[in-house]
């Protein structure tokens, strides 16, 4: 799907994901000291906003204009402490431009590309982190066509924790994570993909951290 595809999804309905936050984002980030954090193809913004809450410095980046737009009138409506908290950019995740100050946390959920393009957005992030940062990648796995429900039934765009660390060696990143973790549908129903109606789907979650310096 390109930008238009997505921009034609989320201007067919509301909250398309949902407005609670993805339950690994939540089981990993947790108790986390608060810092300056980048949400890659962040949708409508509910894993930054929860982030935001909690208060982290949160940039939320997405290749949708109608995404971004949904994500900021959420923002409006939101105390303002938490929506000081939160930037807006519409933009490519393979070819963004970071800080050089880097981020403390960069979250990677439930993008589907290509194995290329993929590549090149995770390099991308793992290249924004700031040293002693974290990289969350989280996703849809490729055993989730046979295993599990829901998601994309391409499988080019699926992948597996290998998948990212290969995508990744190199990179100076150390493993915390990388495994297969299974998702009640019904506890989340906004994931990317769809396929609601109950049932278990298969996710991939890879945590890595830089160090420091």
């Amino acid at each position: 799907m390109d930008s238009q595809d997505w921009d034609d999804r989320y201007a067919a309905s509301e909250l398309v994901w949902g407005a609670e936050p993805n339950r690994w984002v939540v089981r990993e980030l947790t108790g986390r000291t608060p810092g300056h954090a980048l949400d890659l193809a962040a949708g409508e913004g509910r894993n930054a906003i929860w982030l935001a809450a909690r208060g982290w410095e949160v940039t939320g980046l997405d290749f949708s204009a109608v995404a971004v737009e949904r994500a900021e009138r959420l923002t409006a409506e939101l105390p303002d402490e938490v929506a000081d908290r939160l930037t807006w950019r519409h933009d490519d995740a393979r070819t963004f431009e970071h800080p050089a100050a880097g981020y403390d946390l960069v979250l990677v959920a439930y993008l589907q590309l290509p194995a290329r393009d993929r590549r090149a957005a995770l390099r991308r992030a793992a290249d924004a982190l700031a040293p002693g940062g974290t990289l969350l990648v989280i996703g849809h796995d490729l055993s989730n066509l046979t295993e599990g429900v829901g998601g994309p039934q391409d499988p080019r765009v699926l992948y597996t924790a290998d998948d990212v660390l290969a995508d990744l060696a190199g990179h100076g990143l150390r493993t915390v994570r990388a495994e297969k973790v299974l998702r009640p549908v019904g506890d989340d129903p906004g994931h990317k993909g769809g396929g609601g109606g109950g049932g278990t789907a298969v996710d991939v979650l890879v945590r890595l951290e830089r160090g420091a310096e």
